[in-house]
């Protein structure tokens, strides 16, 4: 089933131009904060006066007892805020807070509908100081009951996508602000598209071609399952279990590259390339750094000469991406040579050898040269 929806599903997951995904931005929940607070405010850039802020006050409303519903406008806002007063337990900050002269309204962001340690009764309390009305928002991209507990199964939950989806809404309605607006239309159109549509939609095609394919391979069943959510989630975790493995099981083959590609470096590749070496000889053989960098050997040399670097995996796609003369086609099941720049903070030259991680793995033979000889190929380059 997996092998069949490949197709499909790498057309609708295709990378798509979005500002958000360019910049990383709404990776983190102090940003989409920053974003939400911006459209709350009156006298925001975005030209909307009060629209966004009375859509996010009506949907509160709706969640709400008549008794308890506060008014849809008048309120400054303000982020980042200590609830706790003089609480000794320490501070609770709540990412954003409404505040007017007769109610408030204070708001947790968090990808899920949970308070992730936050003091609902806290949240609450503040808001209601002076005898103001209070409400207690959860802000948060999916909605999950399960979640909300210590108190939290009492506030108001509202998604980014409902909140959008009216302001979108109201956006295409209001012909005047789209003409006179086109930097504000452009940057909340790429909100919508990044928060509310996820993955590019599949065409007519697509679709059709995804229907055919659970039913050849005995999946179709789950389409009359009840609850349909459920059913949607059930499915998406099966082809999540597949794809953790692999993305497991890849860093850990990663992990075994190195560790040979390490011993291959100090047992055999340094005495082959020290001795092709009138100066400049490999002096030290290291595995020492993480992230994006992990996956590279380090080849340390004597009389200030530049490192050399044996890299692969992702570590050789980041390396090739800010290379001088960077590679046309390269094949990342590949080792590759890189060079440290002796003026700046980067590589001067890389090469792609022809020693496949497949044959690191199984072990490289004493008299094998090639990873020696693109480490003279690349510490006698100009």
């Amino acid at each position: 089933m997996v092998t069949a929806l490949v197709p499909s599903l790498s057309r609708s997951l295709a990378e798509q131009f979005n500002v958000f995904r360019v910049m990383h931005h709404g990776t983190h929940e102090k940003q989409l904060s920053n974003v939400f607070a911006w459209l709350l405010r009156v006298d925001g850039t975005h030209g909307l006066g009060d629209a966004f802020q009375i859509l996010f006050v009506e949907h509160v409303n709706r969640y709400l007892p008549a008794g308890r519903q506060v008014p849809v406008c008048g309120y400054r806002v303000v982020q980042e805020v200590d609830t706790s007063g003089p609480d000794p337990r320490g501070r609770d900050i709540a990412d954003i807070v409404l505040a007017s002269d007769r109610a408030s309204v204070v708001v947790e962001n968090f990808e899920s509908s949970d308070g992730h340690g936050h003091d609902y009764e806290g949240y609450l309390a503040f808001g209601a100081q002076g005898g103001k009305q209070s409400a207690v928002v959860l802000l948060c991209a999916r909605h999950e009951n399960h979640r909300q507990k210590r108190g939290w199964e009492r506030a108001v939950v509202l998604t980014y996508a409902e909140l959008l989806a009216g302001l979108s809404a109201h956006i295409a309605d209001n012909t005047a602000w789209r003409c006179e607006h086109p930097q504000q239309l452009f940057f909340i159109n790429e909100m919508f598209h990044h928060f509310l549509e996820g993955p590019t939609a599949m065409n007519i095609e697509d679709r059709i071609t995804f229907i055919r394919t659970m039913c050849e391979t005995g999946e179709s069943a789950r389409y009359g399952h009840r609850p349909q959510e459920v059913a949607a989630q059930e499915f998406a975790d099966l082809l999540a279990q597949h794809a953790r493995r692999q993305f497991d099981e890849g860093r850990g083959t990663l992990a075994e590259a190195k560790r040979a590609l390490k011993r291959f470096a100090e047992q055999i590749l340094m005495d082959q390339i020290n001795s092709a070496l009138q100066n400049g000889h490999i002096a030290s053989v290291q595995a020492r750094f993480v992230g994006q960098w992990e996956w590279c050997i380090t080849l340390g040399r004597s009389d200030s000469a530049p490192a050399v670097y044996l890299e692969f995996g992702p570590t050789a796609v980041v390396e090739n991406g800010r290379a001088p003369v960077p590679l046309a086609d390269p094949d990342y099941a590949k080792v590759f040579v890189t060079r440290k720049a002796a003026d700046y903070d980067g590589i001067d030259q890389i090469v792609q050898t022809a020693v496949g991680l497949d044959e690191v793995l199984a072990g490289l033979g004493g008299d094998d040269v090639r990873l020696r000889d693109g480490v003279l190929a690349v510490v006698k380059a100009n």
